[in-house]
């Protein structure tokens, strides 16, 4: 079979000279070496391409309220995470920018498609295999435009989304060097991110690859259309597909930090522990060019903007809950404090280094995540049932998630959040004071109960379990955008309190949708509204 030549658009800011397979040594062979199928290899093995070698995290995490400025006076930073950190449009080069970000995943995509035409022009119903292989294929495909939507657009919702700027939606192989593109919309992509999804579901297996969960699998493919239909606002197939792939017994199928909480505390041992392939909890593990174990670790590297112990405190991970005082099964989260340096983090994504000259001691960095998990699956149910004010669904939910994480006996009920969320105040009340709490503010595009109701304070219990959980992987800011939720920049003084408000990011505000690569924009692309 004879693959034809991709031509790569100035779209995805790459060249005709550029290849569709990999060739980096330490992506072929981290984890699984990606190992190609029999008879079908060259179609199938395009998709060991489709994912995206450049990752969101960095810059969803430093563009959230994660992370706090400790001043000029603190030199571990750089102008690309000054401009992140502030909203700016990213002007600067950095494997972990917007641009390497867009490229990266149009890439992934542009090899999803070639592959999808491989397996077309071989028959998709030939063999069961290729037609897992399409289903593989169409859901890389909807997962890289999704994310991309998330990032560079505004986020879905049924006022706006039909008129407000969305990406490229690529559906086919690029045969000339130069091709147009419009944006289209946000409603737009959805729905063919919707048909892709839908018909990738039906075909996905996981019967072709040594370690399914690095390739979409049936249960990394339920776990997407779970975060998609949360972020699509249908509830309903939210449950459905949390559903499928929880099962009976939820619990099971989460993280065990029970067992956490019994290895020795390193950060080396309990991060490769994180992205262990034998959990239950990781559905989907990537790899990519990342420094972002750096930027949280136990390192000083961007302390500059950091979770510190003032949000900790106040806001997340240390802050006094539902649970009462932070009782996690084991000594975490970690906290770090001296000159220059306070960081309150989990032991989550490892830092790995690929030598490319090891005497001069140079490579890239690395790290592996989890794109999906049961418990970020679990948090998006509980989210459904609190919209469809099944209350006491969504409080049986929230029990499973911090019963499992933390060593609290108390049962959680619908009047129970609500009498402790109204018991507290919102995060910046008043525009002269920059306190917080962990309560804010929530301003969705669509309709929730009013203040102090019960579904808002349910809202406030989902939203902050989902921080802590999602805390150091970038998912914070998604939950953002979709909440209106309005974020400060304030500068942390000496004695570790707030000092000075910088800015705020309001409901509105267009900073919201990252600015599209100004190569794109140069190359005839509408770049978004400043």
């Amino acid at each position: 079979m004879k693959i034809k030549k991709i031509f790569y658009s100035t779209l995805t800011l790459a060249f005709a000279g550029m290849t569709l397979i990999s060739c980096n040594d330490f992506l072929d062979k981290m984890p699984d070496n990606r190992a190609t199928i029999d008879t079908d290899d060259e179609a199938i093995s395009l998709l060991t391409s489709a994912y995206p070698e450049n990752d969101y995290m960095m810059v969803g995490e430093f563009m959230s309220d994660n992370v706090d400025d400790y001043g000029a006076n603190n030199p571990y930073t750089d102008r690309f995470i000054d401009q992140v950190y502030h909203w700016q449009d990213v002007t600067e080069d950095d494997s972990e920018s917007p641009e390497e970000f867009w490229q990266a995943s149009y890439k992934a995509i542009a090899n999803a498609n070639q592959a999808l035409a491989s397996i077309e022009e071989m028959g998709a119903n030939k063999s069961e295999k290729l037609s897992r292989a399409k289903g593989e294929a169409l859901l890389c495909r909807a997962y890289n435009h999704f994310m991309l939507t998330n990032m560079f657009c505004k986020n879905y919702n049924d006022t706006t989304s039909n008129k407000d700027l969305g990406i490229p939606y690529m559906e086919a192989p690029e045969t000339t060097l130069y091709p147009k593109y419009s944006r289209g919309t946000v409603a737009e992509d959805y729905e063919k991110i919707e048909t892709d999804l839908l018909e990738g579901l039906s075909l996905v297996g996981d019967a072709d690859y040594k370690v399914p969960k690095y390739h979409f699998n049936v249960k990394a493919a339920y776990a997407f259309a779970s975060r998609f239909y949360l972020y699509y606002e249908k509830w309903d197939k939210v449950i459905q597909y949390a559903d499928l792939l929880l099962g009976s017994d939820a619990k099971s199928q989460l993280r065990d930090w029970s067992q956490v909480a019994t290895m020795t505390t390193s950060f080396d041992a309990e991060s490769q522990h994180y992205i262990d392939v034998s959990l239950n909890a990781n559905l989907l593990l990537l790899t990519a060019y990342s420094s972002l174990p750096l930027a949280t670790g136990p390192y000083r590297y961007y302390t500059r903007y950091s979770h510190g112990n003032y949000l900790a405190q106040n806001e997340d991970c240390k802050a006094s809950n539902l649970w009462g005082s932070y009782i996690y099964f084991y000594s975490r989260p970690h906290t770090y404090s001296a000159t220059n340096l306070d960081r309150v983090i989990f032991y989550k994504l490892p830092y790995l280094f690929e030598y490319t000259d090891p005497v001069a001691g140079i490579g890239y960095r690395h790290t592996v995540y989890p794109a999906f998990t049961t418990d970020e699956a679990l948090l998006n149910r509980a989210e459904a049932y609190v919209m469809l004010k099944q209350y006491d669904k969504a409080a049986e939910d929230l029990n499973t998630w911090m019963h499992n994480i933390t060593r609290s006996t108390t049962q959680l009920t619908p009047e129970k959040i609500t009498t402790f969320y109204k018991s507290k105040a919102y995060s910046y009340d008043d525009d002269a004071k920059i306190a917080s709490t962990i309560k804010k503010h929530l301003h969705p595009a669509f309709k929730i109960d009013e203040e102090g109701s019960t579904q808002e304070c349910m809202l406030q219990a989902v939203l902050g379990f989902r921080r802590i959980e999602t805390l150091q992987t970038g998912l914070r800011w998604f939950d953002i955008k979709r909440y209106g939720i309005e974020i400060v920049r304030r500068v942390i003084g000496a004695d570790g309190k707030p000092a000075k408000l910088v800015d705020v990011l309001k409901v509105n505000d267009p900073r919201r949708a990252v600015q599209i690569p100004s190569k794109v924009v140069a190359a005839g692309l509408e770049a978004n509204p400043r």
